[in-house]
């Protein structure tokens, strides 16, 4: 059973309220009031709180729990690998046996031909070193002037301050003195409202020609690489036209500009393919992993690089010595153990596949639920990951003044209803990305729960007067 209070007999809601130091809060709320629940359990995609509440949790934890939560082959093998070896450490050569394995395995995986993997602690750390490789490819190869990493707005790339400054989120930056002089950003794909009145192949090309503006602007030869998510998470769920993808590559290419794939999220199956680099016909120069690696059972990132790059990396040492970057827990032996679990019940079990039905299932129940509905500007997804977005107007689009929290307001909703989703930081989005076991009724209960969350809220901003049906 789990506890209710700590040792001193304090409740485990204020000793939060007193004690965490939580990332991405309210701080002064919630020194004030502590947190609105104490989540103690999970199963599959069910959680409990400490008052014995359930609620499917349509977002994974944050994208990450895919083989779902109670999988006591993850913690078998975290037991066995603690009790046999918790710990060594990977500097000067040195390896244990799971960390080997992995990499090994991740390299066989790899959805584009890759050399090596350096394994981190999260996704944050991954990109900042995949930004610390890039330059070191650079200086290796004699080209010290390509140093500038072009992202895209709304684009969440980690919290570092190197990997903050590549999120396209402002909310990351206030107060933090980011982004940091080497970023420079491009729009994200996002039709709503950037091409609403375009088709796909002008939307596609005026996205291209920002782009190649933006090298020819700053100059190619001081254009490192160009980071991207093949969906965009945080930002909005935002799923590329077709064509933009090859479009971007094709820019990037005759400019000599590596390519980075973010793949936190899109990784280990979320968009009904083991990578989103299949799912969206990317060709990157490196993948940056975390998440559902380890389907967030333990804290593990990778960092795959191609051969191309790992030479230039091992060449570069004849001018700078022995690699100098790592981290106390690169290729920590319970971690891989965690991790190559993991990759066994996504690859026993078919949850891929499973995420590919699934998805199809989430994003037509949602866009039926929400054809008319005058509040939502547009359900959007790919695999099991998805989005809608709340509005003011549908046509043209406008959206809801910040200070109405609209997004918010519908997650509160939705969490009494017992569904924990996530209204997204940039906008009035409301994300989905259940764990990869969901089942087809969980996926309706999904639906049925948010279509419920939002209506309610509809109603109560009409009441107060702060909207008005067209």
């Amino acid at each position: 059973m789990p506890a209710t209070t700590t040792p001193s007999g304090t409740s485990l809601a204020e000793a939060d309220r007193r004690h965490m130091f939580h990332p991405f809060t309210a701080l002064a709320a919630h020194e004030a009031d502590g947190p609105d629940v104490v989540i103690v359990a999970g199963e599959g995609v069910w959680l409990q709180d400490l008052e014995g509440r359930r609620y499917v949790d349509s977002m994974a934890g944050l994208w990450c729990v895919n083989v779902g939560y109670g999988r006591r082959e993850i913690a078998e093998a975290m037991r066995q690998q603690a009790e046999t070896l918790p710990y060594f450490h990977a500097f000067s050569g040195n390896t244990t046996d799971k960390p080997a394995i992995l990499a090994e395995r991740l390299i066989e995986m790899a959805p584009v031909p890759m050399s090596r993997v350096f394994f981190g602690n999260s996704g944050s750390d991954a990109n900042d070193t995949q930004i610390k490789l890039v330059w070191y490819y650079n200086n290796a190869r004699g080209k010290p002037e390509k140093k500038k990493i072009i992202a895209r707005d709304r684009a969440y790339h980690g919290v570092t301050m190197t990997s903050a400054s590549l999120t396209g989120l402002g909310a990351l930056h206030a107060g933090f003195d980011l982004p940091l002089p080497f970023v420079r950003r491009v729009s994200a794909p996002h039709r709503l409202w950037r091409g609403h009145n375009m088709t796909d192949a002008e939307l596609v090309a005026d996205l291209t020609r920002e782009l190649e503006e933006l090298i020819d602007t700053e100059g190619p030869e001081t254009i490192a690489a160009m980071i991207l998510e093949p969906v965009m998470g945080a930002g909005g769920v935002l799923v590329p036209p077709p064509g933009y993808h090859a479009a971007v590559q094709d820019v990037l290419q005759r400019h000599d500009i590596l390519l980075i794939a973010d793949e936190v999220i899109t990784g280990f199956g979320r968009l009904g393919q083991m990578f989103g680099t299949t799912a969206m016909d990317l060709q990157p120069d490196l993948i940056t992993l975390a998440k559902g690696i380890t389907s967030a059972y333990a804290p593990l990132s990778a960092c795959m690089v191609s051969e191309e790059v790992w030479r230039g990396i091992v060449d570069g040492g004849a001018r700078f010595g022995a690699f100098g970057h790592g981290y106390t827990y690169t290729a920590h032996p319970v971690m891989a153990a965690a991790a190559l679990a993991n990759l066994d019940i996504i690859q026993n079990d078919g949850l891929t596949g499973n995420a590919a039905v699934r998805g199809a299932q989430l994003c037509t129940e949602l866009g039926q639920a929400f054809a008319d509905h005058p509040l939502i500007g547009e359900v959007r997804g790919t695999g099991l990951v998805a989005a809608v977005e709340l509005v003011a107007d549908r046509t043209p689009p406008r959206a809801f003044d910040p200070a109405l929290g609209v997004g918010r307001r519908v997650m509160l909703e939705a969490r009494e209803r017992g569904l924990i989703t996530r209204a997204l930081p940039h906008s009035d989005t409301i994300s989905f990305s259940p764990p990869l076991v969901i089942s087809e009724g969980e996926v309706t209960e999904i639906v049925s729960r948010i279509r419920d969350s939002i209506d309610a809220v509809m109603h109560q901003m009409i009441a107060e007067g702060s909207w008005a049906r067209q």
